[in-house]
């Protein structure tokens, strides 16, 4: 994308940013489930600039699933925005239904977030719990959609209608530095579903993913099939992969792989997803 500041939105974006002032307006204060990632950041952005600074409150869990670079951008956003920003430590990898890596893990994931934001709004009763929801991810599997449906967390995105493309274009037009970033989604995304998660694959994956990040590539995924792992990056990216093939895969085996290869059909998001169907 290109890095262009957007200085005018056509007419639909506008009403639509409109229709979240508007959303925005029928709620006292927000508590805003918050992960660095672009959904998360813009609900959170809108919320403080709607709202008023008082009158919300972003949350981070600090958890062995988040990368610790996508930790440090969101304190560093919320620093930038004067944003008030609270961080805690979810438990979910202690919990079997979530670190046995079922099919409906996120589920499990959510549940012990929105939980304990919902328990943090006890103390701001006139805050509503909301989440980075995109219209899109209605047509996704998201099972932790349910886990928010649950817990009555609220998807201003949702309800706007907001799909990705049109969320990104929003962000762009606010100059927010995160506005192009690719999806990070959670480490535990990287293990094959019935493949149990710990705390030693999660770091494996975030130094492999980090080592790849060194060399230039941005968008990447590492797979962990217990004893190898999978690299996938962009397929306009393989060429340059395989140029630098024998150095990086020397770096990631060294980090407690027997093997590792590169996955020939470049990265594909949610392709464990695919496990599902079958």
């Amino acid at each position: 994308m290109s890095r262009i500041i957007m200085k005018f939105l056509n007419t639909e974006l506008q009403e639509k940013l409109n229709a979240l002032k508007i959303w925005f307006s029928h709620y006292n204060g927000s508590i805003v489930a918050f992960s660095g990632g672009i959904d998360s950041t813009l609900v959170l952005y809108l919320a403080r600039k709607f709202q008023g600074k008082e009158n919300v409150i972003g949350v981070i869990s600090n958890s062995e699933s988040l990368k610790q670079k996508d930790f440090m951008l969101a304190q560093d956003f919320c620093n930038t925005f004067d944003i008030n920003l609270e961080v805690i430590k979810t438990t979910e990898l202690n919990d079997e239904r979530y670190n046995s890596n079922p099919v409906n893990r996120c589920f499990f994931c959510k549940e012990h977030l929105f939980t304990d934001l919902s328990n943090m709004a006890a103390k701001y009763p006139l805050f509503k719990v909301l989440s980075g929801t995109n219209y899109d991810d209605l047509g996704d599997y998201r099972p932790g959609i349910d886990a928010a449906q649950k817990l009555n967390v609220l998807s201003p995105m949702v309800d706007c209608k907001i799909t990705k493309q049109e969320l990104r274009e929003i962000a762009r037009y606010f100059e927010l530095p995160n506005w192009d970033k690719p999806a990070s989604p959670c480490l535990s995304s990287r293990m094959p579903y019935g493949h149990k998660v710990t705390k030693e694959k999660l770091l494996q994956v975030e130094m492999a993913e980090n080592i790849l990040n060194d060399h230039g590539f941005n968008d990447v995924r590492v797979r962990h099939f217990e004893t190898y792992g999978k690299i996938e990056v962009l397929k306009e990216d393989m060429e340059r992969l395989n140029d630098q093939k024998d150095e990086i895969v020397s770096k990631i085996t060294a980090l407690g792989f027997n093997q590792v290869v590169i996955d020939s059909e470049g990265l594909v998001s949610g392709k464990l997803n695919r496990a599902i169907g079958k």
